[in-house]
């Protein structure tokens, strides 16, 4: 892992702090620098989505979504775990929304939704 101290964090990263609560801005601003890129266009074609999806995330019109999260940690060297904490993200567990979850006693062609 290049570019890291010993305690894990980053070498003259600006944003080592953990922000108290859901700001994009500073994931995106991370991965700008851990990237090494000039500015959100260049983000936008590193992660390949248009423009507008970057602008409208630092807006927070459009949250992070977990494909988002995955494509940044495909192309940089930060856990999910590290991009989770870069942008405020506070929870310990992921729980599954109930239609997600498997229903005792149906078999799998019986429930909605079901592939």
């Amino acid at each position: 892992m290049k570019n890291r101290t010993r305690s894990g964090k980053w070498k003259n990263h600006p944003l080592q702090d953990k922000p108290e609560q859901y700001d994009p801005n500073n994931l995106l601003s991370a991965m700008i620098v851990q990237l090494n890129l000039k500015n959100d266009a260049a983000l936008s074609r590193a992660l390949n989505v248009s423009p507008p999806v970057i602008s409208k995330i630092r807006h927070k019109r459009l949250p992070i979504g977990a494909s988002m999260l995955i494509r940044m940690h495909e192309i940089s060297e930060l856990s999910i775990r590290e991009l989770r904490e870069l942008m405020g993200d506070q929870r310990h567990q992921y729980r599954i929304g109930y239609k997600q979850q498997k229903q005792p006693g149906k078999p799998q062609a019986e429930r909605p939704g079901a592939y």
